[in-house]
């Protein structure tokens, strides 16, 4: 099964084959390749009938709130006495979801041919987070793998709420201002060209601010073709880039962090999910160290992740973890001063909690009040915008007397 180590996809096959005993069976089964589903089925001592290929999943296909559902029922029935390979197996055949469902079956096979559940989720690399593997490790170790589902689940919960409201903060105004564009990009090249040819019929001569708008017009009507070209253009470029060049990652994270608002939203985000991780690894047993190596591989930022790197690299040297946040661009003053506390007076698990509570509701207040900000902002733009136009489509009329005169 070392295949599912590096995979970044997985196919879906249905298939049917004869077992030992010469029955006939079927199932699903999530693979790699085409060719290793015939192999695969062979190494289990089955006699393939017929394959048939169904939905390639990525990454971004199995959902948080899959992840976080299936936490959530699992530590319910480890918590009702249900062993882990039976729960994994009821699981699996009562999901819906038949990409979870052939998931949950392997995860079932492999534990009970007795390969520990930690193994068996990190073998899974495009569903699970290093955070999983981990965290699951110590509860095998700890004998309190049902503790350690149900406070992950809590976490993913946590901070999937909060990227959730950032995401909607930011959202909402950048709909309006492309419906904003949107609309006066069709009264410019439209409707205000049909209005002055009518006032040039009746020889009426423009007013200056009604030339000095279509003039605006006949530039865009020119440009609008290579202004959507290099748009496009513009767009594929950045999506490139921002997949293949770390560098490109941090300078687009460097300029996030220069915007007024979402540099604050974006940092709060993050420092709340940080310190909630590092508060899980440290209730859960693990060293601060391999906290800050489970967060390294859970943020998403180049910027964060490298920080978080630089991190542990001062840890291992035997330095405090407070001494590394002195001055740190990307945390806070507030970081600094309660990591030192929580490390002098040895409750630095408390610490790590408040912090990340703190930051999420600062975060949950920042997005409320932006949100609150923008919307009529927002609408005060558009009906700036908007009133410009129609003053400049209808204030030829006032000559048209003269001119019928």
């Amino acid at each position: 099964m070392s295949w599912a180590l590096s995979m970044t996809s997985c196919t879906l096959y249905r298939w049917q084959a004869l077992d030992a005993r010469g029955d006939r069976v079927q199932g699903e089964l999530l693979v790699q390749p085409t060719q290793q589903v015939i192999t695969l089925l062979l190494t289990r001592d089955y006699a393939p009938l017929n394959c048939t290929r169904g939905r390639r999943y990525r990454a971004r296909d199995w959902r948080q709130t899959q992840k976080i559902t299936f936490l959530h029922q699992l530590s319910t029935l480890l918590r009702a006495g249900i062993t882990l390979s039976e729960s994994l197996k009821q699981l699996g055949e009562n999901h819906a979801h038949p990409g979870w469902r052939a998931l949950l079956t392997e995860l079932h096979r492999e534990v009970a041919q007795g390969v520990p559940f930690s193994q068996a989720l990190a073998r899974w690399p495009m569903v699970f987070s290093p955070l999983f593997p981990a965290l699951m490790q110590v509860g095998e170790l700890t004998g309190q793998l049902t503790e350690c589902c149900a406070r992950l689940a809590q976490q993913q919960e946590r901070q999937q709420q909060l990227q959730k409201k950032v995401i909607k903060a930011l959202r909402y105004p950048l709909f309006i201002l492309c419906i904003a564009l949107a609309v006066t990009a069709g009264m410019l090249l439209f409707v205000l060209p049909e209005f002055v040819t009518i006032y040039r019929a009746f020889n009426a001569p423009l007013p200056a601010f009604t030339a000095l708008v279509m003039q605006l017009s006949s530039g865009l009507q020119q440009l609008a073709l290579p202004m959507l070209l290099a748009s496009v253009a513009s767009g594929v470029l950045w999506r490139y880039q921002r997949k293949r060049s770390v560098a490109w990652q941090r300078r687009e994270q460097r300029l996030l962090l220069r915007l007024p608002l979402i540099s604050r939203l974006w940092r709060g985000s993050q420092l709340s999910q940080i310190f909630t991780t590092l508060t899980l690894t440290q209730r859960a047993g693990l060293t601060l160290l391999q906290g800050l190596e489970a967060v390294e591989k859970t943020v998403s930022g180049q910027l964060w992740r490298e920080a978080i790197h630089q991190l542990q690299q001062h840890i291992a040297s035997g330095l405090p973890l407070h001494q590394a946040l002195v001055g740190h661009t990307l945390f806070t003053p507030l970081c600094y001063q309660l990591v030192k506390v929580g490390e002098e007076s040895g409750a630095l698990e408390e610490l790590l909690a408040r912090l990340a509570q703190w930051h999420q509701n600062h975060t949950d207040e920042l997005a409320d009040t932006l949100a609150a900000t923008l919307e009529p902002l927002m609408m005060v733009v558009i009906g700036g915008i908007v009133g410009t136009l129609v003053i400049a489509m209808y204030l030829p009329i006032f000559g048209l007397g003269d001119a019928l005169g």
